[in-house]
């Protein structure tokens, strides 16, 4: 079993930052991708940001030039560095882990992120 929790999240104006963490810990595999989704009340979930297998990333347009995502392997950490936020990023956020080699995925218990003057 793989455990991920999220941390990070809060209120803040918008243009404001904020950095969200994922840190995994118990049976962690040694090659996998993580990602970053949001959900919004009434949205849909929606993928955010992907630190992949091969160690490159990818982002939403609606993200783009904006979000950063990270790895800290040796802290099994991944983090979402989030700069010039707006209202509409507001959402829970949460981490997803995949393993390369094995058909199940882990969820985080997700952080919650309020942009809001």
């Amino acid at each position: 079993q793989v455990q991920l929790v999220e941390s990070g999240g809060g209120l803040v104006q918008p243009g404001g930052s904020l950095r969200l963490a994922c840190v995994a810990s118990g049976r962690v595999p040694n090659n996998y991708a993580v990602n970053w989704y949001r959900q919004a009340p009434g949205n849909e979930r929606e993928l955010v940001a992907t630190y992949t297998y091969t160690g490159t990333t990818n982002y939403a347009d609606s993200v783009k030039d904006r979000f950063t995502v990270s790895r800290d392997y040796l802290k099994r950490t991944t983090y979402l560095q989030m700069n010039m936020l707006k209202p509409e990023d507001t959402a829970t956020y949460y981490c997803n882990l995949q393993p390369r080699w094995s058909p199940e995925d882990y969820w985080g218990q997700g952080t919650q992120v309020t942009v809001s003057s």
